[in-house]
């Protein structure tokens, strides 16, 4: 039997929330900073990454605040990887102004767990939406999609492989159909 779950309090004036706003990771005057790392290891634009990092912090609000345990999407889920890998930085910074420690455990497999955690998405989603509002979908996919389809996910160097999104694979087939269909007509 699940426990009642309660969504997170509104974020803007919560004290947690106003330090994560302020939070920045790693050094500063780095060369290469946490965004341009999480950009370039995960083929984002700048603009995306931030936003990531933005939604990282809100996932980081509600692990503290939720009372219940929080599941981040995938695309948080790369930042949280990467902020794992600053170590003084997360355990002696951030962890701190959270006011707990936040362990990242993967799933141990099975239907139990993907159960539990289609659930747990489920809860960090509306846990999100009561403290900041409707989450962003590109961000957020829904429980199927984040828990079946983007573990999948591989990654690719550019020297090792094409990577061809499916829009231009539909629209290469179909000029290659029309094109053959022409000249068997003419």
């Amino acid at each position: 039997m699940r426990k009642a779950v309660f969504p997170a309090p509104a974020a803007p004036d919560h004290p947690v929330w106003l330090a994560l706003r302020r939070y920045t990771i790693g050094p500063d005057g780095a060369a290469l900073d946490f965004t341009g790392r999480l950009a370039r290891e995960n083929g984002w634009s700048r603009g995306h990454a931030e936003r990531v990092l933005d939604e990282y912090r809100r996932f980081a609000f509600l692990a503290a605040t939720a009372g219940h345990p929080v599941t981040p999407s995938d695309a948080v889920d790369q930042a949280w990887h990467l902020h794992l890998t600053y170590s003084r930085d997360y355990w002696d910074r951030f962890c701190p102004l959270l006011g707990r420690p936040l362990h990242h455990g993967p799933t141990a497999g099975g239907s139990a767990e993907e159960h539990r955690f289609f659930a747990q998405y489920a809860d960090t989603l509306r846990a999100y939406e009561a403290a900041f509002g409707p989450p962003p979908a590109d961000l957020w996919p829904p429980a199927a999609r984040r828990l079946r389809d983007d573990p999948r996910a591989r990654r690719v160097h550019p020297r090792d492989g094409l990577v061809v999104p499916w829009p231009a694979v539909w629209l290469l087939s179909l000029a290659a159909c029309l094109t053959l269909g022409w000249r068997l007509l003419a």
